[in-house]
């Protein structure tokens, strides 16, 4: 008789370790958001645009520089770790592709007639997709244009891909305005479907639930006469 041994096995839907660059992240765009917009009120790029005191983070605009470099820092040392982590594990490839123009108009539209089901949490759907891509994609620009503008000089090859210092600071501010209403929809879906802030608290529920064989012995020969 064959001998199979077996191990079941489960996952959470976020791991720990996506749960902590997740929650990590978070802290580090709110220091760089409040202490940008303090930045920003320093030199306008919109003139009818100002930032009350109340949503800013640093008394004086040097402050907000200081507090804009911490968070800096966090932000991108966290996210190389994120990407690294996703593409290593294959949480990228899994969750967010493929991802076709098709199922996103079907998706945009199942939304505004309000048909959108929000019960599978283990499954993005098209729209989704998009977004996380989409978010990731700016916050590599986000960074790019951050360190153009830091440095003008020491990345002047970097500086040079947007062809003027004024460039730079109306892509990097777009870039922030996006990510601004990245959150927007994220934390409105969050309170609207509170089990997925549940989930990346606790780790959400087990999935890739799964029997590995370890080993399966051959059946004896019969003895030959």
């Amino acid at each position: 008789m064959p001998v199979v041994k077996s191990k079941t096995h489960e996952r959470r839907l976020h791991p720990l370790p996506l749960r902590i660059m997740h929650w990590i992240n978070a802290i580090a765009i709110f220091i760089m958001i409040g202490s940008g917009w303090k930045i920003y009120n320093d030199d306008v790029i919109l003139g009818w645009l100002h930032f009350p005191d109340a949503v800013v983070i640093g008394k004086w605009a040097q402050y907000g520089l200081q507090w804009h470099f911490f968070g800096m820092w966090i932000f991108v040392i966290n996210g190389l770790c994120y990407l690294s982590y996703g593409i290593a594990t294959g949480r990228f490839r899994r969750k967010l592709l493929p991802v076709s123009l098709r199922a996103i108009l079907a998706t945009a539209n199942d939304a505004l007639h309000f048909r959108l089901a929000h019960d599978d949490l283990t499954h993005y759907n098209a729209v989704q997709k998009i977004l996380y891509l989409g978010v990731m994609a700016i916050g590599i620009l986000i960074v790019i244009s951050g360190l153009a503008l830091w440095k003008p000089v020491q990345f002047s090859e970097l500086a040079a891909l947007f062809g003027s210092f004024q460039t730079i600071r109306i892509v990097h501010f777009l870039c922030m305005a996006a990510i601004v209403g990245f959150l927007l929809v994220h934390i409105s879906l969050a309170l609207l479907v509170p089990r997925s802030l549940i989930a990346m608290i606790n780790g959400g529920p087990a999935v890739d639930r799964g029997v590995a064989r370890a080993a399966v012995a051959a059946p004896e020969a019969e003895p030959s006469h």
